[in-house]
């Protein structure tokens, strides 16, 4: 396997894994969270998808879909169009209410670009330095990593939250 497939593999096990936290639940189910500080798994979902599709399209110099194909319309959020959920209030947490089908269709939509964008990734374009504002600065193959990282922990958080609702 090339660094192409394994990033490829990478964001599928991403995608499965936030279809596995989302599928068949309702809007309130969704939107439940197991204590006032804590996420939801559409805030989740939510996130995981906006940080995907904004560092991705950083690090490959295309648009963000959340704008450019209009999902930020279709979530209709309370908040500034560049929001991706970092340092959120507990009510803003609180505002990210959207169906499955939302969701799943935006992260399915940001996953099929991510595959477009490193299905043919080289391992030397991994060296490429793509965010100067940290020390060392930030290459593609960290910048990737990351983000696949990060993906799963919410994924995962998401899969823990649908545990504790469907108990209830």
């Amino acid at each position: 396997m090339n660094s192409a497939g394994l990033l490829v593999d990478s964001f599928g096990r991403v995608r499965e894994a936030v279809h596995e936290a989302v599928e068949g639940l309702t809007d309130e189910e969704l939107a439940a969270r197991i204590d006032p500080d804590a996420n939801s798994i559409a805030w989740l979902v939510w996130h995981l998808t906006r940080i995907q599709d904004d560092h991705l399209a950083g690090a490959f110099d295309t648009e963000q879909l959340w704008a450019s194909d209009g999902w930020a319309d279709r979530f209709g959020l309370p908040f500034p169009k560049d929001a991706t959920g970092y340092g959120q209030t507990r009510a803003q947490v609180d505002a990210v209410r959207a169906p499955a089908e939302l969701l799943l269709g935006y992260h399915d939509a940001v996953h099929e670009r991510s595959v477009e964008l490193v299905g043919t990734v080289t391992n030397a374009e991994l060296a490429r330095v793509v965010d100067t504002s940290w020390d060392p600065p930030v290459t593609l193959g960290v910048r990737l990593v990351s983000v696949i990282a990060d993906d799963l922990q919410h994924a995962g958080q998401a899969a823990y939250v649908r545990g504790v609702v469907e108990r209830r």
